[in-house]
């Protein structure tokens, strides 16, 4: 590998039980000479590496520290889909094969417990129960191997996880009972009990909730696992003449493709034959499919749905809009909001901390407790470090965050990362650019008024021949327009942009000009007629421009960018939410009023430039306002990386869309309030799964140490406390899962 060149590699993560481990493996990592930086998905169980670092170096960096690393390597995303879920079955059956070793032998011991005396008082009952003790220790080996293993290596590099607590646990509740059936006269009568069943239930339980957990963590993935089965395998293209299916792979840039009805739309491209209607909704959201005709751009995995399309491959493999999604998609879920690095703080030093008090509630039973006191304090010391342990913690906040992201990702909208998850939740007010945001970008003749007997057809011709050498926007929905009239163009000849004002030139021996009314007084035309007109116009948000043929006023034509349907509905439900929303537009004060009228929006500035956008967006924010600002526009690209979260209508450029913290798959601002309705739940559920994981902690080793004993005769037994902390994971992550019904409130 080139050290210098930067590439990403992906690892499947082994042995790591506990979101302790997390940071331990990426500050390994991170060590790695040439690692930019590393991010690890608990939930997932998988790490995503930057930089030059060479991949056997960060797979030893992983081995040394007691964990084991296996590349996932170039393959495509399917394929590395169905590895990782072929791991993790293969996890799952050999949890499912170890808690029923545990079970089977900890269930029996627990019943005969419940019926029958687990004292060690005669000869016999402690070669009974020497046996026992060591099918017992059997299945510590063989079913809790990973957690010794785990404990191990941990104490091998001064670390403490959760297998230290487990392993710690189940070791001291053995040894102390084969303590009593060899050596039975060194300990009170009454402290002759031993506690074989809790080792092999402890580890059977916690067993079992880590398969239930595998089994809940894949349904966190459905939306990856959807958008990667958009991906079609192979491709029909035309080569030479011959039509041929290859492999997806092996689709080049140019290539001709063919799609037929029903297909999927392998590749990205430009149509050049046929016309149909193409499903986009599994990438933008939007239900309605979409008439496609030569011209217009097809994406990966939108389905073809009626016509057959010959269209030309522009974006191939890694370079496809899906793939890019699919990228975007799992960054995202490996990132973490700062809420959940919190939680990764917490957890690293939780575990060293319940150690210690652990150790101090045995010390408190052997030196305060009543007899037998030592069997109390084994019984304390093993409960505590059980039900310490700090899984629900670690998964609190990367399940919550890959369920947002996803069910985000299914609505059409791309979050880039966590910490714009969590931000968007926050924003106070919403900064929104007009042109191709709040209206459709794409400006249209509406009216067309003559004067002067002219005829309309003719001036039309004129104006569209005239403005056909113009690059300005206003231009581009002249010529469209005298195209669908059909319109046969005339040439140009002394042609001269005027700046801020219009064009001149000749067509068909008549001197004309175009523009505004500053133009029209330059050269003195009087317009008196169609001020009234004009001035309609642009109350009603249209612009209106007058055409003048050899200095007398032939027509004033007025060009409007039509405001999107749902625009008014969708800034409604930002207010709603009390978002305060303020409109920026280069356009002139009277169109900017009457769209900011049309869609109910009361602050709003006029005319300003690129760099006015992004001072309005610092002003904003040094009022204390956390401001998301909303564009397409290769001119809103400072101001959306200026603000805490930028969001991209991702019909607009690839500039506004790469300084975008969030991306808007569809037109919509539907999506805009749809993204900030996502966050707000997904910020709620993680709230919700940390306080209960604290909760569950914070009450649950002080039960543990046996506080209530003094008052109710209450001591939580160390089996319950294996089956609550397998519990407790489990319900973080059902809890986490419940966002994949969330449906944002369209009002």
């Amino acid at each position: 590998m080139n050290s210098s060149k930067s590439t990403e590699l992906n690892f499947i993560i082994e042995g790591a039980n506990c979101s302790s481990c997390v940071a331990k493996i990426e500050k390994a990592l991170k060590n790695v000479q040439g690692t930019n930086n590393a991010e690890m998905n608990f939930a997932e169980r998988t790490v995503r590496v930057e930089g030059s670092a060479e991949q056997n170096m960060l797979v030893k960096a992983v081995e040394d520290i007691g964990y084991g690393a296996k590349p996932m390597g170039n393959k495509s995303d399917q394929d590395a889909l169905d590895e990782k879920a072929k791991s993790d079955n293969a996890h799952y059956k050999k949890l499912i094969r170890n808690m029923m070793l545990a079970l089977g032998v900890g269930v029996p011991l627990m019943v005969y417990g419940l019926i029958f005396d687990m004292s060690v008082t005669t000869t016999t009952q402690r070669i009974a129960w020497f046996a026992v003790g060591i099918v017992t220790l059997v299945v510590m080996t063989v079913s809790g191997k990973h957690f010794y293993n785990g404990a191990w290596q941990g104490f091998k590099n001064h670390s403490a996880n959760m297998d230290t607590l487990i392993a710690l646990g189940t070791g001291t509740a053995w040894l102390y009972s084969m303590f009593v059936v060899i050596a039975p006269s060194l300990l009170p009568e009454v402290a002759r009990h031993v506690y074989f069943e809790a080792s092999s239930m402890i580890i059977g339980l916690i067993s079992l909730g880590l398969a239930f957990e595998i089994k809940a963590r894949g349904r966190t993935s459905q939306a990856i696992k959807r958008l990667i089965g958009l991906q079609a395998k192979t491709a029909r293209v035309v080569r030479q003449g011959q039509e041929q299916d290859i492999d997806i792979s092996d689709v080049q840039i140019n290539d001709n493709v063919r799609v037929r009805p029903g297909e999927k739309i392998p590749v990205d491209g430009n149509v050049l034959e046929g016309s149909s209607r193409v499903d986009e909704s599994m990438l933008t959201g939007e239900p309605m499919p979409v008439s496609k005709q030569a011209g217009d751009k097809v994406v990966a995995g939108s389905i073809n749905k009626s016509g057959t399309l010959l269209f030309e491959a522009t974006h191939v493999g890694h370079e496809t809009t899906l793939a890019n999604i699919i990228n975007m998609v799992k960054r995202a879920q490996n990132s973490k909001p700062s809420i959940g690095r919190l939680a990764d703080v917490v957890s690293g030093i939780f575990v060293p901390t319940v150690m210690i008090i652990a150790v101090l509630a045995a010390l408190a039973w052997l030196n305060f407790g009543p007899e037998p006191s030592i069997a109390y304090a084994v019984v304390a010391l093993t409960t505590v470090l059980i039900i310490a342990c700090p899984c629900a913690l670690g998964l609190a906040t990367p399940m919550s965050v890959m369920v947002g992201v996803g069910k985000a990702a299914e609505s059409g909208i791309l979050i880039r990362n966590g910490e714009s998850l969590q931000t968007t939740s926050k924003i106070t007010t919403m900064i929104l650019d007009k042109t191709g945001t709040i209206t459709q970008g794409k400006p249209q003749v509406t009216d067309v008024v003559t004067f002067n007997n002219a005829d309309e057809s003719n001036v039309m011709l004129l104006v569209a021949s005239l403005e056909s050498g113009s690059e300005h926007p206003l231009a581009d929905a002249i010529t469209q327009y005298a195209e669908k009239q059909s319109l046969k163009l005339s040439k140009v000849t002394d042609f001269e942009a005027i700046t801020g004002k219009g064009v001149s030139g000749t067509v068909n021996e008549q001197t004309l000009l175009f523009g505004n009314k500053a133009l029209m007084d330059k050269y003195e035309i009087a317009v008196d007629e169609a001020a009234e007109r004009a001035q309609g116009f642009a109350k009603d948000a249209k612009t209106p421009m007058y055409l003048a043929s050899n200095n007398q006023l032939t027509a004033l034509i007025a060009v409007a960018d039509p405001i999107k349907e749902d625009s008014a509905e969708a800034i409604k439900r930002l207010q709603n939410k009390g978002i305060h929303i303020v409109m920026l537009t280069g356009d002139n004060q009277a169109t900017a009023h009457a769209v900011a009228k049309k869609v109910g929006i009361n602050d709003f500035i006029a005319e300003v430039l690129p760099e006015d956008k992004v001072n309005e967006v610092t002003k904003r924010q040094q009022q204390g306002e956390v401001v998301g600002m909303t564009g397409d526009g290769i001119n809103d690209a400072p101001a959306l990386a200026t603000a805490d979260v930028g969001f991209a209508i991702g019909t607009g450029t690839d500039v506004a869309i790469e300084s975008a913290d969030v991306t808007l798959m569809r037109g919509s601002l539907h999506g805009l309030a749809d993204a900030i309705a996502i966050s707000s739940a997904t910020i709620g559920n993680i709230k919700q799964n940390l306080f209960g994981a604290f909760i569950y902690n914070v009450a649950g080793i002080p039960l543990a140490a046996g506080v209530l004993y003094p008052f109710f005769g209450l001591l939580l037994n160390p089996v319950v406390a294996g089956a609550a902390m397998a519990l407790s994971s489990l319900t973080v992550v059902t809890n986490a899962n419940r966002l994949r019904f969330f449906k944002p409130n369209k009002s």
